[in-house]
């Protein structure tokens, strides 16, 4: 199981799914052991597939630091915080996280889009 480490410790995961937002973003920063990689790629990609199931799951990409660091950020879309909390609190989904390499440190964290005028839309 990764061990969580939050970005921002004054609003960890757990106080950010007590919010209801819509539409939200979901990063996750995981950093670990090079030599455990592999084995967290294989358990993120079995994640994924079951998040991809779930109401209101938009899209994901998973992106890898350039050179030798093996950390890794993930980047999920989700149509609320209602459906990623009934997501994130499945069973199927809980379990699946003893899979992870011990080395794994996970950093969730909860987004909405902004709007800056010119520049990009909310």
């Amino acid at each position: 199981m990764p061990q969580l480490r939050p970005l921002d410790p004054s609003f960890p995961i757990e106080r950010q799914l007590a919010t209801d937002a819509a539409p939200v973003v979901l990063v996750n920063v995981f950093t670990l052991d090079q030599a455990d990689e592999q084995v967290f790629l294989q358990v993120w990609q079995d994640d994924a597939a079951f998040m991809k199931q779930q109401p209101g799951f938009i899209s994901t990409q998973l992106h890898r630091a350039i050179g030798e660091s093996p950390t890794y950020l993930n980047y999920a879309v989700w149509e609320s915080t209602a459906h990623f909390r009934a997501a994130f609190a499945h069973p199927e989904f809980r379990a699946k996280l003893t899979a992870y390499p011990s080395s794994a440190v996970a950093s969730p964290h909860l987004f909405q889009k902004v709007a800056v005028p010119g520049i990009c839309v909310g």
